[in-house]
């Protein structure tokens, strides 16, 4: 490395950042309960061969350098993190990341009884605020009218559910909101339906929950519905709201998860923050066109940290360098239930973007002060401008 990069070598590996998508830690008692496979996303039994990718393995290596073993299989990581006092586990995973700021997405309730409240991250010396899950919400309000026995009226509803997404909207730790849509429905959202689409779609939750006595939101006419309703009150109070876009678990339609499929509702919503999570992956391009051509369109760059190889995520960043304004791309590292997550997001990220802005330098296209510069402004002031967080910028 030529000494006239030790600049930007500084600000990649530690300038202090925002974490502007993630997810709560388990709590103790049941740090056991989840599969540590899960960190590359993959269910059942195809998880049992995420080892075996080269994002695997490089995951496998970096893990095995922090629990201090040599040449480990995924099976020693597995066994060394198990055996280690929980406190001590997450202390050693969390504190190297350098994250000022952690924006936690509530999840759905099941994930919420198994994991800390997102105040409890802060004893990683960051500040902790929070992302309301619109579905959540929704499947939360119709659980309680069809636990009541009342009859379902859809001005009630969107009275209802209106005042809830109004209440967390001005609430100073809520800095967010997030749909799911792209894994219930699909991100081909629909600007308006007739109240008879949305109401002919109230049979099949009921059926459902008469059945399983729990609820999983997934007719389209309802979903959209519910977004537009978040989008404008968000649009009201300057609240982003985030989208899962691109790649995710089985349960999505990989056709209909390309931000593409949004562009008639972000025009039909201009006042209204989109943000695209995941580096919008294998889709990015699409991502990076949309940021460039409207205002209110933001893309986060989380989540192929560390499910994609090293390789794969340097090219990542460049497709997302093509087109898109460096001011509108935010850091995330989408962790969950295992403090690895969030080592694994930080130290990937930070590698790949120290390679990509340095190759960009070395060739002339960019001088090492806008390097330098681009790199503090996707970890921390762009997160910090858009959520409105008022965090005191690092010197």
């Amino acid at each position: 490395m030529a000494d006239n990069h030790l600049d930007l070598y500084e600000a990649a590996f530690n300038y202090p950042a925002i974490d502007n998508h993630t997810h709560a830690l388990l709590r103790e008692e049941f740090r056991h309960e989840a599969d540590f496979e899960s960190v590359f996303e993959a269910e059942g039994e195809a998880a049992k061969d995420t080892p075996f990718s080269v994002s695997g393995m490089r995951a496998t290596h970096q893990l095995g350098k922090v629990l201090s073993l040599s040449n480990p299989t995924w099976e020693d990581v597995k066994k060394a993190r198990s055996e280690m006092p929980y406190d001590e586990l997450c202390n050693k995973f969390m504190l190297p990341n350098k994250i000022a700021s952690v924006l936690i997405d509530d999840g759905p309730p099941a994930f919420k009884a198994m994991a800390e409240d997102y105040t409890w991250h802060t004893r990683f010396g960051c500040s902790a605020f929070r992302i309301v899950r619109l579905e959540s919400e929704a499947e939360i309000l119709l659980t309680e009218i069809f636990e009541k026995g009342e009859t379902f009226g859809l001005s009630a509803f969107n009275e209802t559910f209106t005042n809830r997404i109004e209440a967390y909207a001005i609430l100073p730790e809520v800095v967010g909101f997030k749909s799911v849509v792209c894994y219930r429905t699909g991100l081909d959202i629909s600007t308006s339906a007739t109240d008879e689409d949305i109401l002919a779609t109230i049979p099949s939750f009921l059926s459902i929950f008469k059945k399983d006595g729990k609820l999983r939101i997934a007719c389209k006419a309802f979903n959209d519905h519910i977004v537009r309703i978040t989008l404008a009150i968000a649009a009201k109070h300057n609240k982003p709201v985030q989208f899962h876009t691109g790649l995710g678990d089985k349960s999505i339609t990989l056709t209909v998860s390309s931000p593409a499929h949004m562009q008639p509702i972000i025009e039909a919503y201009p006042d209204t923050k989109f943000i695209l999570l995941h580096s919008s992956y294998p889709y990015t391009r699409d991502a990076g066109y949309l940021t460039l051509v409207y205002k209110n369109v933001f893309l986060d760059f989380g989540e192929i940290f560390p499910m994609v190889s090293g390789h794969g995520q340097r090219s990542v960043i460049r497709q997302m360098f093509e087109v898109a304004p460096t001011n509108k791309i935010l850091w995330s590292t989408d962790a969950h239930w295992f403090p690895e997550t969030y080592y694994l997001g930080s130290i990937q990220s930070r590698q790949a973007l120290h390679v990509v802005l340095g190759e960009m330098v070395s060739a002339g296209e960019i001088t090492l002060p806008q390097a330098v510069q681009i790199i503090k402004d996707v970890l921390f002031n762009n997160s910090n401008r858009i959520y409105n967080l008022g965090l005191e910028a690092p010197p």
